[in-house]
């Protein structure tokens, strides 16, 4: 369904015109330094949006059969393939959507060789640094499944892979530590590296945010091109989408509890989840005012909480509330958690007009449990 009108809340809105000015950024990226850029659909896969995004971007990145076949119909371009494991009845329909396949094991690779020999295979190492600040997400984490660490062991596979994958940053803003974590990777596996065609670098680059110093960035990323002679890719997923989308909610009740609290209609658990796994505040603009109110999601988790933000006059039932940076991981870890209603999806376009592209109904939420 598609139709131009603002729909009831809870909805996310994607504002095409701060979207492009992520997609400009990543333009002059790619520009400037050489590298193709892959949208991580694992962040961000509102395909609605996608019609804006595919002339800035190369193609995908994926972590799921679901994801590689959604890139290639929904996105188009190029269409890498990459899963933690591949199972043995989904290799060949992974295969037939990608131009590249990356394995996260010589054991994967040496299993399905063979389905992938007509395209691109590349392999997935690992490190051992990372710039996660949360063990759960750390890559680099103690036993980490996450790709081979050990180099000599894939020198003898070189034959069957051109490339690798190696995804080490996460939220990292600061420019001089990808740097540095850029030399170690050189340092560690430069003799498997000079051997390749290409490389992705992953995510978790925050090159789109303020003040990133892009310059520097494409110059470091040109710089080992060059040395290694190889195609870099990026796989900006938050860089792509932050600061295009507000989770749009209602107050539908206020209370006072030794602090004002307001309840609105939308969850953190059911529709803002990271914010509850890395026990993270909601952002709202501009939190500055006299009146300070917990806001709180109408779940029965007791800590389905937004955040504690200072507004101008105090809340009402019925007053509005954008919560801020609502794009990555929100739409795609949506869920049907007490069965709270799940937010619509909206486009404001660049002419400034809102196009809801997605309601859904009780019908959904009963498809979604038997």
């Amino acid at each position: 369904m598609s139709q131009h009108s603002e729909p009831r809340t809870p909805y996310y809105l994607i504002d095409k015109a701060r979207l492009l000015d992520n997609m400009r950024k990543i333009d002059r990226v790619r520009e400037q330094s050489g590298a193709k850029a892959l949208l991580a659909l694992k962040c961000f896969a509102t395909w609605s949006a996608f019609d804006l995004m595919r002339a800035h971007m190369d193609g995908t990145t994926s972590s799921s059969l679901n994801e590689v076949r959604l890139g290639r119909e929904k996105f188009g371009g190029e269409t890498h393939a990459y899963s933690v494991a591949w199972a043995d009845h989904e290799i060949d329909e992974a295969v037939s959507h990608a131009d590249k396949i990356v394995f996260n094991s010589l054991q994967q690779l040496e299993r399905f060789a063979g389905n992938a020999s007509g395209i691109a295979r590349g392999l997935r190492l690992n490190p051992g640094v990372s710039s996660s600040s949360f063990d759960l997400a750390d890559p680099a984490r103690p036993f980490s499944r996450l790709g081979e660490w050990d180099a000599r062991k894939v020198l003898p596979a070189m034959d069957r892979i051109s490339g690798f994958m190696i995804h080490n940053n996460c939220e990292n803003a600061d420019f001089p530590l990808f740097d540095r974590m850029l030399g170690q990777i050189e340092e560690r596996f430069g003799e498997l590296l000079k051997r390749a065609e290409w490389v992705s670098l992953g995510g978790g680059i925050h090159f789109t945010g303020t003040d990133y110093p892009l310059d520097a960035f494409c110059a470091r990323l040109k710089r080992f091109s060059e040395k290694f002679g190889v195609q870099v890719y990026l796989e900006p997923g938050e860089a792509s989408i932050t600061g295009s989308t507000t989770l749009e909610v209602t107050v539908l009740d206020t209370l006072y509890n030794g602090k004002h609290l307001a309840i609105v209609d939308s969850s953190i658990e059911a529709h803002m989840l990271d914010l509850l796994i890395y026990r993270e505040s909601a952002k709202i603009e501009p939190d500055a005012g006299a009146h300070e109110f917990m806001v709180c999601g109408k779940s029965c988790l007791a800590g389905d909480v937004f955040g504690t933000f200072r507004f101008l006059e105090p809340l009402e039932v019925g007053d509005r509330i954008s919560v801020q940076d609502a794009g990555g991981y929100t739409m795609v870890k949506k869920n049907w958690f007490n069965g709270v209603a799940m937010p619509a999806i909206a486009i404001r376009e660049l002419d400034g007009s809102i196009r809801t592209v997605r309601e859904f109904t009780y019908a959904d939420y009963e498809r979604s449990l038997s």
